[in-house]
This record gives structure tokens, C-alpha cells and sequence, in this order.
């Protein structure tokens, strides 16, 4: 009841001046509440994180696919066929031969993309590529934290971590070593990193292209105790000028917060604020 109280109250993003509540019907205010709601049912979608129900780490050989507990990879009881099929795996090149007698299929990996999707009763399962490692990932609509999922937690709305900053650019742009949670380092592009000034102090973070956007994964003073230890993500965008808009009423935790079966990337380096950003998502109590 606590944590349904405490998401009622961020929702509502009540603002108390003396003992009078009052509703802010600014549109910033109204737009920051609507980018939340929409975060969450996102999450919450049928192909959203929180359906994803299994991550299994493949090496070279063949595995027996299914609901049975005597496969090699086990879906989730009920969701289909006691066996759905075999995959062999080797050399990164994976094939699938459904148990129905249907050709073999090859499963492209997510990364490049778009990857090869199958059906098995009501799960999803795909090939992934994580640095030089693959794994088969499963999603299950049915999944317990998508059905039992309540909301997120979140700060209050406080225009103050609406910060206005300079992206610094890379000239060229260059390669940022992220790391992740299950122990890969990748190179991304980095245009440059933002400097802006937040909490009476001169800050930076680098951004790494995503798009058009810039995306940021960072900590700050909150981590791992207020907030998810593992960092939290923003985008932003930068006008031709180079200014960007840093809206940590935003920011919000990886999937990897809230999933196990998730891959998440970790702040790279010098992306830790030393700063306490109380903005966006907030651990739940």
C-alpha cells in the first residue's frame, strides 16, 4: 500500500506552498507526467521489457527448444509445446528445425537487425548478439512481473533539473568504451559530450549518437541508494547551435532494473555526477 501511495502521489505531482496542494496545470508540468505514463506502458506492452522471460548464453552445439523440463532450454511451463523444436549453434551462425517437420530456418541476430523471430504457443524467442557472444531471449506476454506490474517510482516534477546546456563537439567524432552489465565493452560513436551547470556546480556527460538524439547513461550522488545502483538513462537533442535541453524529470532506470533477462550498458567513463539529481525514477520502497 506504501508503494501504491508513493506512485499515486508522483503521478499526480502534487506541489504543497504552506499546507495547500495545488495541481500544476503548467504544460511542462502536464507534459513530464504524459511522457511518464507513456514510459510505463511501454514497459508494460506485450513486447515490452517486462515480458521478456528468459536470456540463454548459447556455445557451439545443438539444443532440444521447449516447455519440457528435459530441454536443453526450458520455456515457460504453459506457454507452448512440450518440445517446439532444436536449434544448432556454431561458428555464430544458429538454425532452427521446428519439431512440425517445417524447413530449417536461420536466425539473424538482432545486431545488425532486424533479427529472426519464432513462435512457440505464446512466447517469442530470438537470437541476440552481445560483443562476441550470442544468446536466445524469450519473451512471454504472460510473464509474472508484466501481469503484476503497479507503475514505477518517481520525484516529483521539479523544473529545476531542467537544465539548459553546450554540447561540445568531437571533431571527428569518436569511440566511447561503454561497458555493460554482463561484462562486454562496446564501442559506440560519441559526438561530444554537454556541459551545463546544475546544483551550483559545472558539470559534463557525454553523450553517445543514437539517431538524431543523444543518449546519456549516467550515476550520480542517488545511485544505489535512492536510485538504481547500475545508473540511469536520458536522451536529449542539440539545435543547430549546439545548445541542448538536459530534462532529468526524465531520466529513468535501464530495463535492466526491473528484468534479469536484459543487457544492459553502464555509465562510461567520467559519466559519474557528483551531484544528487533527485529527478525522474527513483527506486521503488
Amino acid at each position: 500500500m506504501a508503494r501504491m501511495a508513493s506512485i499515486a502521489w508522483a503521478n499526480l505531482a502534487l506541489l504543497c506552498v504552506g499546507q495547500v496542494a495545488i495541481w500544476p496545470a503548467d504544460p511542462y508540468f502536464l507534459d513530464v507526467l504524459q511522457w511518464r505514463k507513456k514510459h510505463e506502458a511501454a514497459l508494460a506492452a506485450e513486447d515490452g521489457w517486462l515480458a521478456l522471460a528468459g536470456l540463454h548464453w548459447l556455445e557451439p552445439g545443438r539444443y532440444r527448444i521447449g516447455t519440457s523440463e528435459s530441454c536443453d532450454i526450458v520455456l515457460p511451463q504453459g506457454s507452448g509445446p512440450a518440445e517446439a523444436g532444436q536449434l544448432e549453434f556454431a561458428s555464430g551462425r544458429a538454425i532452427y528445425y521446428p519439431a512440425d517437420g517445417s524447413p530449417p530456418l536461420e536466425l539473424l541476430p538482432d545486431e545488425p537487425g532486424p533479427p529472426t523471430r519464432i513462435r512457440a504457443g505464446r512466447v517469442t524467442f530470438w537470437l541476440i548478439r552481445r560483443g562476441d557472444r550470442y544468446g536466445l531471449r524469450v519473451r512471454d506476454p504472460e510473464h509474472p512481473p508484466r501481469r503484476s506490474f503497479q507503475g514505477l517510482c518517481w520525484y516529483p516534477v521539479d523544473p529545476r533539473y531542467r537544465v539548459v546546456g553546450r554540447l561540445v563537439k568531437y571533431d571527428p567524432p569518436r569511440k566511447l568504451r561503454v561497458p555493460s552489465i554482463i561484462g562486454i565493452v562496446t564501442e559506440e560513436e560519441s559526438p561530444g559530450f554537454v556541459e551545463f551547470s546544475l546544483e551550483g556546480q559545472q558539470l559534463r556527460l557525454t553523450a553517445i549518437q543514437s539517431g538524431q538524439r543523444l543518449f546519456f547513461v549516467f550515476r550520480d550522488a542517488t545511485s544505489g541508494s535512492e536510485t538504481y545502483g547500475g545508473g540511469r538513462f536520458l536522451y536529449a537533442e542539440a539545435d543547430a547551435g549546439g545548445t541542448v535541453v538536459l530534462d532529468f524529470n526524465k531520466a529513468y532506470h535501464p530495463p535492466c532494473a526491473l528484468n534479469p533477462y536484459t543487457t544492459c550498458p553502464l555509465p562510461p567513463e567520467g559519466n559519474r555526477l557528483p551531484v544528487a539529481v533527485r529527478a525522474g525514477e527513483k527506486s521503488c520502497p
